[in-house]
Formats: structure tokens, sequence, C-alpha cells
């Protein structure tokens, strides 16, 4: 797989990362299948997808369990990314960012992980309890402990995993989230941003992804795959079980869903010019690596055929055609506000 360089800090993956979050969290946790999981992970890892994304809060802690319990034999292998700043409650996600939380945070993390070392550590959300600078200022003591490799943002917009902020748009979030990383990066380099970017949501184009360029920043696309919509594979008044974030998401309604089937079809149409076996789910996947070099695509799942088929999108080439057509898709309906 085609290899690409993170930030400041010269840490390279391939281009199509794993996200881990579904295996243990948000997306029908009712029935979790551990050994089914682990295995999309070793073949992840096979395929050439190093970046395996997951997060304290996934679980909570479980996600990283799991993904220790690869490490243990595979930690060669793999580029580790994780999160602190968030605790997950019954009803609710709180933000801590006290540097002594973050510091025991991180000691937790290494021991569920089975590490000594994490590759790339995420401030989930800012706490706005406390200065930003001092988390950041935490975080950069454990890269001079020799803890961390590495340090990066998640920009998501709290709604993306089913918690509203009340009366913000995504470029109204984008911007405090812009003002954030110029504050930390006094402090000390950010090698990263994790924010979502897909055909159906594009909001990181604006101003994120391009401020990110111009500081040689990697960017991790999340949820390229718009939680699964792009891949095809749902359809329209399915349903979802209730501990499914899709469950409670508007783009998720049955009417919003059928109102958005022109941009499955879109894609659809140009992975059939492609040939035989190639998805939209590949081009779509295509379609954020060629937002710029410093994007890593990071879609999520607990398939093994399905992490096996979004690295393969590492080798499609969209024509500047297919890349017009992408562009000329009907914008998504349905959003938080």
């Amino acid at each position: 797989m085609e290899r690409r360089t993170l930030g400041a800090a010269a840490l390279e993956v391939g281009a199509v990362g794993l996200g881990c979050m579904p295996m243990n969290w948000a997306y029908t946790t009712s029935q979790q299948r551990g050994e089914r999981s682990l295995r999309t992970v070793h073949a992840a890892l096979d395929a050439g997808s190093t970046l395996l994304d997951t997060a304290d809060m996934y679980g909570p802690f479980t996600n990283e369990l799991l993904i220790g319990r690869a490490l243990k034999t595979r930690r060669a292998d793999a580029f580790v990314s994780t999160k602190v700043g968030l605790l997950a409650g019954d009803q609710h996600v709180v933000a801590n960012g006290r540097p002594g939380y973050v510091k025991r945070a991180c000691n937790a993390s290494l021991r569920r992980l089975q590490t000594d070392v994490i590759d790339l550590y995420q401030l989930h959300r800012a706490d706005p309890e406390v200065p930003v600078e001092e988390t950041w200022g935490a975080m950069a003591e454990l890269v001079g402990a020799g803890k961390v490799r590495a340090l990066g943002v998640s920009a998501m917009g709290v709604g993306s995993v089913g918690v509203r902020t009340a009366h913000r748009s995504d470029g109204d979030l984008y911007e405090g989230t812009i003002r954030q990383l110029e504050r930390v990066q006094q402090v000390f380099p950010v090698s990263a941003v994790q924010a979502e970017l897909s055909v159906w949501s594009r909001q990181a184009l604006e101003r994120l992804l391009p401020w990110c360029e111009t500081r040689g920043i990697g960017f991790l696309a999340a949820m390229p795959l718009g939680n699964g919509f792009l891949s095809g594979t749902l359809t329209p008044g399915q349903g979802f079980e209730p501990d499914d974030i899709r469950a409670r998401h508007p783009r998720f309604t049955a009417e919003m869903m059928a109102a958005n089937q022109p941009l499955v079809a879109g894609l659809r149409r140009i992975a059939e010019r492609h040939g035989p076996g190639v998805t939209p789910a590949q081009v779509a996947l295509a379609w954020v690596l060629g937002r710029g070099r410093n994007v890593v695509a990071v879609p999520g799942t607990k398939r093994v055929e399905w992490a096996v088929q979004n690295a393969s999108a590492s080798r499609l080439g969209l024509s500047p055609r297919d890349v017009w057509e992408i562009e000329g898709l009907p914008g998504a309906r349905g959003s938080w506000d």
C-alpha cells in the first residue's frame, strides 16, 4: 500500500487506516464479537492498513483492550493512534483535560494496548474548563517521557458521534478548531488533525484541510464512507438497533436515506466504469485520498472483507472525469442543524 507521512514527526502510515470504534462502540454494540474484530485487525495489517485508530472512551476501554490483543504479536506492523480527553457516561460525554488526568489516562492506555509507546496521541476534545495549552503541555511532556511519539487533535463534530453541540454548524466548529490549533502549535507541534471528510461531508475542505496542508500537518479523514452509507450496502428504512448512533442521526431516517440515494448511484456508476469488483466504497475512499498527499483515510469496520476491500482503494486511480462527476453530485440532505 502507498505510504503517507504525518506531520513534523515524519511518521509513515498506510494511506488507508482502520477505524476501530465500530468494534466496541457506537455501532450495534449489543452483540460484540471480539474474535471477529480481532481477525479484522490482523487482516487490515496484512493489507497494509498500518494505522489503527482507537480511543480510551470507545467501550469505554474495551476497544483499546481489543487492539492490545492484536499488538501483542503485531506491534512492529502497527501504527497506534489513541485519544484522551473524553469520559463516556450512560447518557452523555464529558471532557476532561486536566494535566494530571491526561497523564494517568496515558499510562492506562499503554497498559490496555500492551505497548511501551503510543505512536499518535490525540486530544479527543478540549475541556472548556481547562486552558487547552495546559492540556497540550501535559501531552507534550508524555512525548518527552518517551510514552508518546507524536500529538494530534480530533476535530470531529460532536454530532457525528451521536451527541449534539447546540446551535453550532460544522463550519463554526472548524473555525474554533483552527483557533485552538493555532494556540497549541505554540506549545508543541501538531502532527495530525482528525476530522470528518467524505463525499457527503466536505466542510473540512473549506478551511481545515488547507490549514493543515500549508503547515505540513497530516489529516486523518474520519468516516470517509459516511457512517457506511456511501458503501451502498444500506437501504432506506432498514432500521438500526437502539444503541447504533445511526438510529438517531438525521441522515439515516428512511426519508433522508432515500433522498441521498443519488450519491450512492453516482459512486456506483463510476465504480462500474473501473470494472468488475470495484465498489462505491472504494471510489469514495479514492476520492478522499485524492484531496491531498497529507490525507489518510480512516474507514471504520469490524468485518474482515470490508477492511480488505477498503485497503485496496489505495490502488484505485480516479480519472479527472471521475473526480468531476463526484464533485458534481448533489449535496447530502439531512443535518444536525
